[in-house]
């Protein structure tokens, strides 16, 4: 059976998108329940693959100063093997598949221009990999996690 979320898990949901450190007891002050009822919730929520709560790290802090979204085009059949070599990539960040002229979109995270330069001379050396269109990010205007 899959678990129905209600507009008490959304306001839990919302609360936690903001700051995941909040405590149970503000939470259940804000949307008006015991704390006994968020932490079950909470549980609930966590235990049903809804919510992960975890801390996000602010790539430009670490020195990760440079971006791009890279599309890449893959022979058929070759998509699987191909997200395979790129997700043991550690600039890799995000990876999806996509319709259109391009199977895969990647993004990644470095130090400078000349990290990305390094990075796309990895995936060159993928084998399945028939094109690459890179867009480099210029600078970033907003990155949630706010779904709800």
């Amino acid at each position: 059976m899959e678990y129905q979320i209600d507009e008490l898990d959304r306001g839990i949901i919302r609360m936690l998108s903001k700051d995941g450190r909040l405590a149970f007891s503000e939470i259940a002050s804000e949307l008006k329940v015991t704390e006994k009822t968020i932490r079950l919730r909470y549980k609930n929520l966590v235990q049903h693959n809804i919510i992960e709560v975890v801390g996000v790290v602010n790539p430009i802090a670490l020195g990760l100063k440079a971006g791009a979204i890279i599309q890449i085009k893959t022979k058929q059949g070759t998509i699987k093997k191909v997200r395979e070599a790129l997700s043991t990539i550690k600039e890799v960040r995000y990876i999806t598949m996509t319709s259109g002229h391009y199977q895969l979109l990647i993004q990644i995270n470095v130090r400078s221009q000349e990290d990305i330069k390094d990075c796309m001379l990895k995936l060159d050396g993928i084998e399945g990999i028939t094109e690459i269109n890179t867009i480099i990010q210029l600078e970033n205007y907003k990155n949630t996690f706010e779904y709800l």
